[in-house]
């Protein structure tokens, strides 16, 4: 559905230039939920303009739905943008607007009739659950109304694509997670597929089956989170499962194991210990649901050294575990 390759952004300035985007590769299929992590200044924003071309991209191709914008002109890259939808951090309504009218002007601007603009914004408003608010104005909305009513206008033209840019970092944790709810239902119910950034770990753990790390620009790790979580060393596994322990207890081996889908439910531990006969001290760990997907990760300590201990890791990987040696 997303289709970017060797994606490059440089902004001038007298200072010299700034890489915002750095030879980034990135797929997101059909129906998927794909979030890009990182701090402020990781190039998020920026490459999220580069996939809707409000910014044009120094290198590279983008492509929607079949479709490389990167090699349109202004007239079919209008047309095609109607397969894109955006919702911003900050809501960008219209404060003149009630929340009807902003929901429509996006049908004005693509000359959809009157009577057709109507039945569609009753459509959105009920999708989003705002019927009730119809003709209030932005400033009588909380902030939860106010991005509803950005995700509504986002589906007015139909996307298949929605872009969300920080969508809930202006929000509470209550709001947040009921907007992140809605984003999950529209993917489900609609087919959408869904391309946010993020600099929180809760908006990925929530919705998110891909993910991406970004820093200075470039991709450090990407996948899908199910196959990260399993994946040695990874930043967004660390940063899913962060609990404080030990990297060292004397006279044993400590090990991280980390575990996804049907794996996450199995009696690891109570399995190891019985098998072996040994004590297993578990130093610290948790058990979450990321998206669709059951994931727990655990800090354990096994007597003795790692040889010691090589039949038992060997076990922990046969039973779906990724297994990585801390001490």
């Amino acid at each position: 559905m997303i289709e970017i390759s060797g994606l490059r952004k440089t902004y001038r300035s007298k200072a010299g230039d700034v890489v915002a985007v750095d030879g980034v590769d990135l797929t997101v299929g059909e129906g998927e939920v794909f979030g890009v992590l990182g701090r402020s200044g990781a190039g998020k924003s920026t490459l999220l303009r580069c996939v809707n071309m409000l910014e044009r991209p120094d290198a590279g191709t983008v492509s929607v739905d079949g479709v490389e914008l990167t090699g349109l002109r202004r007239k079919r890259l209008r047309l095609a943008r109607h397969t894109i939808g955006m919702i911003h951090q900050h809501f960008a309504l219209l404060s003149s607007r009630t929340v009807a009218g902003n929901v429509a002007f996006a049908l004005e601007v693509t000359g959809v009739p009157r009577a057709e603009r109507r039945t569609r914004v009753a459509e959105l408003l009920d999708l989003v659950g705002l019927t009730e608010r119809a003709e209030a104005y932005p400033a009588q909305l909380s902030g939860g109304q106010k991005q509803r009513v950005g995700i509504a206008r986002a589906l007015a033209a139909r996307p298949k694509v929605l872009l969300s840019d920080e969508a809930t970092s202006a929000l509470d944790p209550e709001t947040t997670e009921s907007i992140l709810r809605l984003l999950l239902d529209l993917n489900r119910r609609l087919g959408l597929t869904i391309l946010l950034i993020t600099h929180e770990m809760t908006v990925v753990k929530r919705i998110c089956t891909s993910a991406a790390v970004m820093r200075d620009g470039r991709f450090v790790e990407s996948g899908r989170v199910a196959d990260l979580l399993r994946q040695p060393g990874s930043e967004l596994a660390r940063d899913l499962f962060p609990f404080e322990a030990p990297e060292s207890v004397p006279g044993a081996t400590v090990v991280d194991v980390t575990v996804s889908g049907e794996d996450a439910d199995t009696p690891i531990i109570a399995e190891l210990a019985r098998r072996f006969d040994t004590d297993v001290r578990i130093l610290g760990g948790t058990v979450e649901t990321l998206a669709a997907t059951r994931a727990g990760r655990w800090r354990l300590a096994l007597p003795g050294g790692p040889e010691e201990n090589r039949d038992a890791l060997e076990y922990l990987r046969t039973l779906g575990a990724r297994v990585g040696v801390a001490s």
